[in-house]
């Protein structure tokens, strides 16, 4: 990976940090989102969020159903969850925005949690890397 985009991973995960550590375990989705966004926000990173993310079937763009939670810096996708238990089904889903967004990396972030970095899942797609860096591979 590239240090620009361990610099975005970095920011995502110390601002989960933040952000859990203020509100903890219970709030709905959407509220972390908006949270760790504004957090990402004011570390200059831009910030999609809900990007509608179309497919292509042949030869046709349907918008139907995908929407990113956040987008930073064009470059890192995070889904997030606020789940007792965090699924297979979560970890496709991720893996599908990656693939149709052509992007490598992204975290699956569960803050249904007592301990965020027990929430947290970094997803590589398509590329190569050490095996210390704890990633989900499909």
């Amino acid at each position: 990976m590239s240090k620009e985009i361990e610099a975005i991973a970095t920011d995502i995960v110390e601002c989960a940090y933040l952000v859990h550590k203020h509100f903890g375990p219970g709030l709905l989705e959407s509220a972390y989102q908006a949270c760790h966004a504004h957090e990402l926000r004011k570390r200059g990173r831009v910030v999609l969020t809900e990007l509608k993310l179309p497919i292509i079937y042949d030869g046709q763009e349907f918008e139907q159903g995908y929407r990113i939670d956040e987008l930073v810096d064009n470059l890192v996708i995070i889904e997030n969850k606020s789940v007792d238990n965090v699924h297979p089904i979560h970890l496709a889903q991720l893996i599908t925005y990656l693939k149709l967004k052509n992007i490598k990396l992204g975290f699956l972030i569960n803050w249904n949690v007592k301990l965020i970095k027990n929430g947290i899942q970094r997803v590589v797609h398509g590329l190569e890397e050490s095996p210390n860096k704890f990633i989900k591979k499909p």
